[in-house]
């Protein structure tokens, strides 16, 4: 099982980026998938998340939405009105059962993760 990002890169601020990961591999079935993001000297922390229930940061509330595409085991972040403190790495995450597993128990899988700059 593989998630892989796309979509980072270097915009200006109130600008807006949308990122994709696709998952592939031996998936059964997907869980969980959302995103979180790291900046440089700071912890890991949730961005969005969907499985049923869609969560927000609360930093990004109202400015960032995520979106799937079951059929394509694809999640999106849309990120508008894009700030300074919105750069980081931003890593794909899903829970996925492998079809390749006797017991189909849920796993966290990442993404390589991609750079987001906000910067004018």
């Amino acid at each position: 099982v593989q998630l892989q990002a796309s979509g980072g890169g270097l915009v200006q601020p109130g600008g807006s980026l949308r990122l994709s990961c696709a998952a592939s591999g031996s998936i059964f079935s997907i869980n969980v998938m959302g995103w979180y993001r790291q900046a440089p000297g700071k912890q890991r922390e949730l961005v969005a998340s969907n499985g049923g229930v869609t969560t927000y940061g609360e930093s990004v509330k109202g400015r960032f939405t995520i979106s799937r595409d079951n059929a394509k085991n694809t999640v999106y972040l849309q990120m508008n009105s894009l700030k300074p403190e919105d750069t980081a790495v931003y890593y794909c995450n899903a829970r996925i059962a492998d079809s390749r597993a006797s017991i189909k128990a849920y796993m966290d899988y990442w993404g390589q993760g991609t750079l987001v700059t906000v910067s004018s």
